[in-house]
C-alpha cells in the first residue's frame, strides 16, 4: 500500500480499506469519547462489524468516485483520518471531514492532511469547490478551515440534530482558482 508522507515528522496518509476494520475499530475505541464530542462515528462503528461496514462504503464510494477515506499515521499508528464524504465529480464539487485521536491533536496533522487530498482534488479530479462543514461549536475544526483558507459561506441555525440538542452548523469552502492562487503563495 502506498503512503504520501505529511511532513519530516514521519506522519503520512494512507487510504483505509475493510480489511484493515480492526486496527480501525482500536483507533476508534482509543478516541471515542474526544471524537464523539461533534462527530456521530463512535456512536455507529462500536464493534468489528460496524466497523467493517463504515470501511466498506468509503470502499464502495472509492469505486463510485463518490467519496474517499484515507488514514493519518503516526509512527505507523492510525490516530485519524481525512475523508470526501461526498463528491460529485460532474459538478465539480467535494466535502471534506476529519478526525483525530487526542494522542494526535496539535500537530497540524489535519491541516497537513486535508491539503494534500484537496490538492489531489483540485488537480487530478478537477473538483472546483471543496466544503467543510462543521457544527459552529468545533472551535479546531473551524480553525483547521481558516489555515486551510477557506471561506465560511454561512451558518445553517440549528441544523444539526446531535444526541438530543440541536446546533449551528458552519459551511466553509474553497473555490480551486482560490487554492491554487494561495498554493502558489506559500
Amino acid at each position: 500500500m502506498y503512503a504520501i508522507p505529511l511532513g519530516d515528522d514521519g506522519a503520512e496518509l494512507r487510504p483505509l480499506e475493510p480489511w484493515q476494520a480492526d486496527e480501525f475499530l482500536a483507533h476508534i475505541d482509543r478516541g471515542r469519547e474526544f471524537i464523539g464530542q461533534f462527530n456521530a462515528l463512535p456512536d455507529f462503528v462500536t464493534d468489528l462489524e460496524s466497523s467493517r461496514a463504515f470501511l466498506q462504503a468509503y470502499a464502495e464510494k472509492t469505486a463510485a468516485d463518490a467519496g474517499r477515506i484515507y488514514g493519518i499515521r503516526t509512527d505507523g499508528t492510525l490516530v485519524g483520518a481525512v475523508i470526501f464524504r461526498r463528491m460529485d465529480v460532474a459538478q465539480g464539487t467535494a466535502e471534506a471531514g476529519c478526525w483525530l485521536e487526542p494522542s494526535a491533536v496539535g500537530r497540524g496533522l489535519v491541516t497537513r492532511a486535508v491539503r494534500t487530498i484537496i490538492d489531489w482534488a483540485v488537480e487530478e479530479r478537477g473538483i472546483h469547490r471543496v466544503e467543510w462543514w462543521v457544527c459552529a461549536g468545533n472551535k479546531p475544526s473551524i480553525a483547521v478551515a481558516r489555515r486551510l483558507g477557506m471561506t465560511r459561506d454561512g451558518v445553517l441555525r440549528e441544523a444539526y440534530l446531535y444526541r438530543g440538542e440541536r446546533h449551528d452548523e458552519e459551511i466553509w469552502s474553497v473555490l480551486a482558482p482560490d487554492w491554487r492562487a494561495a498554493r502558489q503563495a506559500r
